[in-house]
């Protein structure tokens, strides 16, 4: 039978397709896969998903108390009100009670005693959510109040911990403070911070057959999630799948903590036979789960007459919470990042991992490296004031630099560093020596208001401080008619990773990645996931699913090349056509005959970090494959009689090698600079005497807003800067660094502060640096140097002895 012909408009048709570029692939800011869903309300969460027959809902009741034993628990008045199926206490959990994800401390519901206020005491399952909610306030719960540490400076004081204490230590600071020709001493208190995801907390859960249990959840970790559940039900992990479409934020706040109302919903389905969903309230949400760790941070630095770092004291402690959770690892993560851009040859960092009744805290953007930058830059700034120098300068003597000066306090090579780079390039393109002038003569001539530059750098680390959870796994399906099917280990929390990771298998492919559809994460077709932080779900997971494509593309290459007798390098792929010598196949055709001769067009993929590894006991190694690195520099303008300012103007450089989707980003570096003004300025958690989270919603709890945005805002991606390192694409991580960028914003707001003082001293600004605090702060240093109502910061100067 003759080959039928094309048709005048087929052939169009593949000559347009010939014709078009490839933009959906590595390097075009493609539109986020569900942008559109998301305006219009399409998208899909946990909360939305269609009620299953015969669902309950849950309520939890939370512990009015911050430390207490429980001397009565009596749910027999749950069961008066109609519609509810199930109360679960501790004693109702057919496993284990813990879920601590690496140390042990964190029980589902409380065992006869509490720890903070918030803490889960019981779960009520019934036909709706009121009912849930009135049957559970009916509970009788009565206890015995026990003392409880809420201050972190007692908890320092006695010793009370969660972790033994970190420490790190390079060369001999002591002798090098000694002998320094200035040297300074303070303290600053660094605030936390609420996750605000725009998703609360929420799960459901429906049993199976054989005793399964199937779990949608809105975590950044669902292999976490399946262990957990699977440990307090007392079955294998076989036995449960956990399933992720997207959540509606995370920020760390969803890496542990979305396992308990995981676990809560598990078990009634368990005990139930029936589907069973949780979704938090937002004022229990922020009661029930922890936030970004509050940090009180002692230092004393030896410098010269230039600014140079002789010697240094760090003294990290941070907030905890009642249980271990990450803590540990944060607090690794901080002395890490106690250098943030600048080289210690003589340095000494202690960390304490403080126990207090409150909320155990997690990891949040950063995971301890903002705390510790923060401390390391108000150093720099302080440095600068009492020198009379421009911070700016202060901070490039003390940059990391060539041989001698590119070691860290860990001893890891600072390698490909664009310090140098990026901060010239800012000074340029900010005009920041111009705007110095300019702010130097306006506030000479405004009483009232004073204007403030800086320009911080930020060098972040990029991999799992835990070398292990440095692995990522991916799956693809090719179909008989060319889509593809994909699925990752990692989870969308509206940053873009889908899209990413669409990219790169469409640029490997070379189709339009329109052909590919993504699927939920599930613990049933990529295992052992690690979860979507530390920046690194692009690097893992995008590795990953290109090692699947290249798996595949390799089978089709070698069908080709012995199917049409030519060599492999004549098989081409581009622009949705394989060239396979003087043939040319639309990609689905060739799939299709790949098929019909029985190639596999199905394959997983595997990636792990190469390079990583350190030694804890020695406090040495490579924690991190990379540095990624950025500069901010930011202008403020300060109202003196109130307090009030605003940002008028921010410009970001920021590195992110080539980048794999510029518009995604520049979003990114955007977004989490935001994020971090709202940290540093506006977003001030208050716990009362009691232990009770005073701010506990959006109406006592100030996050950014666009009145907080710079006036001006210009956002930068260094140019022509590819990872030297083999990442996906030559990419760099994107996610934290950009966060750590808005230190410029306070070190701004301090400079400004200068401006009110006579002699221009350095305010102590603890963070965040509300309206309240700026104005503490002026009033501090308008007062007389000799006065005994000076802030936390005390300046002690040495001076050098000359020889007789």
């Amino acid at each position: 039978m003759s080959k039928p012909k094309k048709t005048a408009l087929e052939h169009a048709d593949i000559i347009a397709d010939v014709n078009q570029d490839l933009r959906t692939g590595v390097g075009h800011s493609v539109q986020h896969d569900s942008a559109g869903k998301h305006v219009t309300g399409e998208a899909v969460y946990v909360d939305d998903r269609l009620e299953f027959p015969n669902q309950l809902h849950l309520y939890a009741r939370l512990s009015p108390q911050a430390h207490a034993n429980i001397t009565r628990l009596d749910i027999s008045p749950c069961y008066d009100y109609d519609g509810v199926a199930l109360v679960i206490t501790s004693k109702d959990i057919p496993g284990e009670i813990d879920i601590g994800t690496i140390f042990p401390g964190d029980p589902l519901l409380a065992d006869g005693k509490v720890e903070y206020v918030g803490q889960p005491i019981l779960v009520v399952a019934a036909s709706d959510p009121d009912t849930a909610y009135q049957a559970a306030q009916a509970a009788i719960i009565e206890y015995e109040p026990l003392p409880a540490i809420l201050d972190m400076k007692e908890a320092l004081t006695k010793k009370h911990f969660v972790n033994d204490r970190h420490w790190q230590k390079r060369g001999d600071p002591h002798t090098a403070l000694s002998t320094a020709a200035h040297v300074l001493s303070g303290e600053i208190h660094i605030g936390g911070q609420e996750h605000f995801y725009l998703e609360t907390q929420a799960s459901s859960a429906i049993p199976t057959e054989d005793g399964g249990m199937v779990v949608y959840a809105s975590t950044q970790n669902p292999t976490d999630v399946q262990r957990l559940v699977a440990k307090v039900l007392g079955t294998p992990m076989r036995n449960v799948t956990v399933d992720t479409r997207r959540i509606g934020g995370g920020f760390g706040g969803k890496e542990t903590q979305a396992a308990g109302p995981a676990c809560m919903a598990a078990v009634v389905a368990n005990l139930t036979g029936r589907p069973a969903k949780i979704r938090l309230y937002r004022d229990e949400d922020m009661l029930m789960t922890g936030k970004r760790h509050p940090f009180y941070n002692r230092y004393r630095v030896g410098f010269d007459d230039n600014g140079a770092i002789q010697g240094i004291e760090i003294t990290l402690a941070s907030n905890c919470g009642y249980s271990p959770d990450l803590s540990a690892a944060i607090i690794d993560r901080a002395m890490f990042h106690c250098d943030n851009a600048y080289y210690l040859s003589n340095v000494s960092i202690t960390a304490y991992c403080c126990k207090t009744n409150i909320a155990s805290n997690t990891a949040c953007r950063g995971f301890g490296g903002p705390q510790a930058m923060v401390t390391i830059e108000h150093i720099m700034d302080e440095i600068a004031c009492y020198l009379k120098k421009d911070p700016l300068e202060v901070r490039k003597t003390n940059y990391y630099g060539g041989e001698g000066r590119n070691i860290t306090h860990y001893y890891q090579t600072v390698e490909h560093n664009l310090l140098h780079n990026i901060t010239e390039q800012l000074e340029t393109s900010s005009d920041y020596h111009a705007r110095r002038l300019a702010i130097n003569a306006f506030n000479q001539h405004s009483p009232i208001l004073k204007k403030g530059l800086a320009l911080t750098p930020v060098k972040f680390g990029i991999s799992f401080t835990a070398s292990f959870l440095n692995q990522a796994g991916a799956l693809i399906h090719i179909y008989t008619d060319g889509s593809i099917h994909l699925n990752h280990g990692g989870t969308e929390m509206g940053q873009g990773l889908n899209t990413k990771i669409a990219q790169i298998v469409a640029e490997e492919f070379q189709v339009d990645i329109n052909q590919i559809q993504i699927t939920a994460t599930t613990t049933d077709k990529v295992p052992n996931t690690s979860a979507t932080a530390a920046s690194s779900g692009a690097d893992l997971n995008g590795k990953a699913a290109q090692n699947a494509a290249k798996t595949i593309k390799h089978r089709l290459i070698t069908f080709a090349s012995s199917h049409f007798k030519i060599s492999e390098d004549q098989v081409v792929f581009t622009q949705g056509f394989v060239h396979i010598g003087n043939n040319k196949l639309p990609f689905a055709k060739l799939v299709q005959l790949a098929y019909f001769n029985q190639v596999s067009l199905s394959s997983t993929g595997y990636y792990r970090t190469p390079k990583v590894h350190y030694d804890e006991k020695q406090a040495r190694g490579r924690p991190f494959y990379y540095y990624v690195f950025g500069a901010a520099c930011s202008e403020v303008i300060v109202d003196i009689l109130t307090g009030e300012y605003k940002i008028l103007r921010t410009d970001i450089c920021h590195d992110v090698g080539s980048s794999l989707n510029p518009a995604i980003d520049k979003g990114q570096i955007e977004g989490g600079f935001i994020q971090g003004v709202g940290w540093l300025t506006t977003e001030e958690l208050v716990w009362d005497k009691h232990g009770r989270l005073a701010t506990s919603s959006p109406t006592s709890y100030k996050i950014p807003t666009i009145a907080d945005v710079p006036i001006d805002f210009r956002t930068q991606l260094l140019e022509h800067n590819a990872n030297p390192e083999q990442t996906i694409f030559h990419s760099k991580a994107v996610g934290e660094p950009p966060f750590m960028l808005a230190i410029s914003v306070l070190s701004a707001l301090k400079n400004a502060i200068t401006y009110t003082s006579e002699n221009g001293r350095m305010p102590s600004l603890d963070t965040p640096a509300t309206p309240e605090r700026v104005l503490w702060a002026i009033k501090s240093v308008q007062q007389p140097d000799d006065s005994t109502t000076k802030q936390s910061a005390r300046i002690k100067t040495k001076i050098k002895r000359t020889p007789n």
